[in-house]
């Protein structure tokens, strides 16, 4: 059974930092972009980053981009999602998942999906 799990979510303040966590298990993601995606109460899933299951290549959000880092540690199955100078727009759950090939698109209906993780960033 494929599983993606995220953790790290939490409340922080304005300026703050956190640091999400995807865990992957049930199969192989050797070949599969693994993406980070949000969607905030009332708006729509928005894509955050994505990144090659290798590494070698990065995309972000422009919103995200030089405050957001995603990267992955293949000997634990996981990706990360490093999130500096939060502001309160960010808050929303943050959704991984998993896709063989790179789409970017909020709307996109990838392969595999976590069950989201709740980030709030005070004012």
């Amino acid at each position: 059974q494929v599983q993606l799990v995220e953790s790290g979510g939490g409340l922080v303040q304005a300026g703050g930092s956190l640091r999400l966590s995807c865990s992957a298990s049930g199969r192989t993601f050797s070949n599969y972009w693994m993406y980070w995606l949000r969607q905030a109460p009332g708006k729509e899933r928005e894509f955050v980053a994505t990144i090659t299951w290798t590494g070698d290549s990065t995309y972000y959000a422009p919103s995200m981009t030089g405050r957001f880092t995603i990267s992955r540690d293949n000997a634990k199955n996981t990706v990360y999602l490093q999130m500096n100078s939060l502001k309160p727009e960010d808050t929303a759950i943050y959704y991984c998942a998993a896709h063989p090939r790179l789409v970017i698109g909020g709307s996109y209906e990838y392969d595999y999906w976590g069950q989201g993780t709740q980030v709030t960033v005070s004012s």
